[in-house]
């Protein structure tokens, strides 16, 4: 699979995904802890991508992204952004609200599906 489509898979797959260095309980720079820890503020569970286990995802990703850094926040098939817009988001208190609605949204279509 080309790592692009790898990409668009893990996507469209995870309503909510982190892509960062290390992973949320252990962060491998001060940017991934920070998204990672305001993500885990928001009390739902998020996916992610340990992007330096990754190394052709790392490469390939800004460009698909149009984003050059990391951690990148994706929610729904869509780019959030990084570190400082979701921590910006999260004392705001927009981030909450649009990890909750995103989890509730999927819990309801799984437990629809499994019926």
């Amino acid at each position: 699979m080309e790592t692009i489509d790898k990409i668009k898979e893990q996507i469209s797959e995870n309503p909510i995904l982190l892509y960062m260095k290390g992973s949320p309980k252990l962060p491998n720079c001060g940017f991934s802890s920070q998204a990672s820890q305001a993500l885990m503020g928001c009390g739902e569970q998020f996916a992610y991508v340990d992007i330096l286990l990754n190394p052709d995802i790392r490469a390939e990703l800004p460009h698909y992204a149009n984003w050059p850094t990391f951690p990148q926040l994706w929610v729904e098939g869509e780019l959030i952004g990084g570190c400082d817009i979701i921590i910006e988001m999260f004392q705001r208190g927009e981030l909450q609200p649009l990890i909750q609605e995103t989890a509730a949204k999927h819990k309801t279509q799984e437990a629809d599906a499994a019926e």
